[in-house]
């Protein structure tokens, strides 16, 4: 309950900041985005290809531009200046779903030692609810790409986005000795060199940086194709409800997401 309050309290201060940007005539676009996500997270063996592709999901979103170089007010073009001609604002709300598992040498088919079959056992799903902003910078002129000419059009994005992220746990490894009966996070069901207490499926949030390079493509006056690779660096490592303590455990969860969206200009 508290983390929807918190995203609705962030939701509220979204929309007040749209509105005030809204009432200085800027022009509006709105679209979608999906695509395939991999979650780069606590899960499977670090810097190991296989975990990387097989823990992956999907991603889907709406998203809005603040558009410089045009001012749906009076349907003509803003005072010239490289700002106007070179940035958009965008604003975005998406939800990313991963399954997660282990993968690599440690769970190796030949191996069958207790702890193997523990991180066998051991699945998990991340699943995230975001709404942020980001500024996009095209370094082609935006007014050329409005009049076709060029039809491509490259940008890179820096930004900030609040996530609700809703982690899941299960296992199929039943210490024969648990030391809390029924408890599906009970320590003694996952791999021993953890701390107590590495696995939480607690719902929670927390802020991320958002990082995207990408292109689009100018399909008519009104409309634009866009393809957008995105890297997104949590400030947390409890995303995927898994916080072990190994050495290797340097870096909170993150994930990449390649996206393709349809962009509609609204004025």
């Amino acid at each position: 309950m508290l983390n929807l309050k918190r995203l609705a309290c962030f939701i509220c201060l979204f929309a007040t900041y749209q509105t005030a940007f809204s009432q200085l005539g800027f022009s509006h676009e709105i679209g979608v985005i999906a695509g395939p996500v991999q979650f780069r997270a606590d899960y499977g063996q670090r810097d190991n290809s296989s975990t990387n592709f097989e823990n992956s999901g999907f991603g889907i979103g709406i998203v809005h531009y603040l558009n410089f170089a045009y001012r749906a007010d009076c349907n003509c073009y803003t005072t010239e200046s490289y700002f106007n001609d070179h940035f958009k604002l965008r604003n975005e709300i998406s939800y990313n779903k991963s399954n997660l598992e282990h993968v690599g040498r440690w769970v190796d088919v030949n191996k069958n030692s207790d702890d193997t079959n523990r991180l066998r056992g051991h699945k998990g799903v991340a699943e995230n609810f975001d709404i942020g902003t980001q500024l996009e910078f095209y370094p082609l002129s935006i007014r050329d790409f409005q009049s076709f000419s060029p039809r491509v059009a490259p940008f890179v994005s820096l930004g900030i986005h609040y996530t609700a992220f809703t982690p899941s746990v299960t296992t199929t490894y039943a210490n024969p000795n648990p030391t809390a009966v029924g408890d599906v996070t009970d320590a003694s069901n996952f791999y021993s060199l953890w701390d107590p207490g590495s696995v939480d499926a607690t719902p929670g949030s927390t802020f991320s940086t958002v990082m995207s390079l990408g292109m689009r493509y100018k399909l008519d006056r009104v409309s634009d194709l866009m393809i957008d690779f995105r890297g997104q660096f949590y400030f947390s490592d409890w995303v995927d409800g898994l916080n072990h303590q190994l050495d290797y455990n340097k870096n909170n969860d993150w994930l990449m997401w390649f996206n393709v969206g349809y962009i509609y200009y609204l004025d």
